[in-house]
């Protein structure tokens, strides 16, 4: 009698739940690392959570002992060639550019070690919670890989003597050192975790889709203009956010002492 393979784990997994997608890199034995595959899995279910809307937002977690170690080396150095690299580096810049400008905000769940590509995917999220174990670096320095593309959310996300002294050293912060970067916003008892996530998305699933949406995409673009032009555009975007049906509707409410509407979206 033949043997029937075992079918292979899913590379990502997907929970839908009360507005809220969780999306877990399902890679353990690897340390959830960035394979080709798994980075394409993660970007299409970007793509179609961002014309699904259902989810409010979404939350990228790790399964196994740790939350993302970065790029798969391995796979790497099976393909030695120039085109295989800039592939690599051209998929997943877009991915992290693809979380950025997702509508819906992006909380990561960091319960263990986010490393070289797994930080820079920590600092990308719009929001990240972590467990008081966790523990982050950009660490390819260690191998003779200085972290450059982790690099670019890096120093975005925190200030740059931290960020340049993690990209020099190679060296693990310790998930409150991380708290003190920037690089999280809260740091919890991994007993907790879930709590506080689940706690932070749902406050923000309560709140208007529609002025999420203008509001993330104005929080990265504002950030790269100067001052004046800054104002200028986030002043165009206060006026269309003034002019569409949620605003009005929630402004009347809050006027009114009436309970928060029901969001329409637009």
């Amino acid at each position: 009698m033949t043997a029937v393979p075992k079918a292979a784990e899913p590379l990502l997994l997907r929970h839908d739940r009360d507005g809220v997608a969780t999306l877990t890199l399902n890679r353990p034995a690897q340390r959830n690392a960035l394979s080709v595959g798994l980075m394409a899995a993660l970007q299409a279910e970007l793509e179609a959570i961002a014309s699904d809307k259902a989810v409010k937002v979404v939350v990228i977690a790790g399964a196994g002992p740790g939350f993302c170690g970065g790029h798969d080396l391995k796979e790497m150095r099976a393909t030695p060639k120039r085109q295989a690299y800039e592939a690599l580096f051209a998929q997943c810049s877009k991915l992290m550019l693809s979380i950025t400008r997702l509508p819906q905000p992006v909380i990561a769940r960091v319960h263990a070690v986010a490393a070289a590509a797994g930080c820079q995917l920590v600092a990308t999220c719009d929001l990240a919670i972590a467990a008081d174990s966790a523990r982050f670096a950009v660490n390819g320095v260690n191998i003779g890989l200085f972290c450059s593309t982790p690099m670019v959310a890096l120093t975005r996300a925190i200030g740059r003597k931290p960020a340049m002294e993690m990209l020099l050293t190679g060296d693990l912060i310790d998930a409150q050192t991380a708290l003190s970067y920037g690089l999280v916003n809260k740091v919890v008892p991994g007993a907790e975790l879930d709590a506080a996530v689940g706690a932070l998305a749902a406050k923000i699933v309560a709140k208007s889709p529609y002025a999420l949406k203008v509001g993330k995409e104005a929080f990265y673009r504002q950030a790269e203009l100067d001052l004046e032009q800054a104002y200028a555009y986030a002043s165009g975007v206060m006026t269309a956010n003034m002019l569409s049906r949620d605003a009005e509707a929630g402004i009347d409410a809050f006027l009114a002492k009436k309970p928060t509407p029901t969001w329409e979206g637009r």
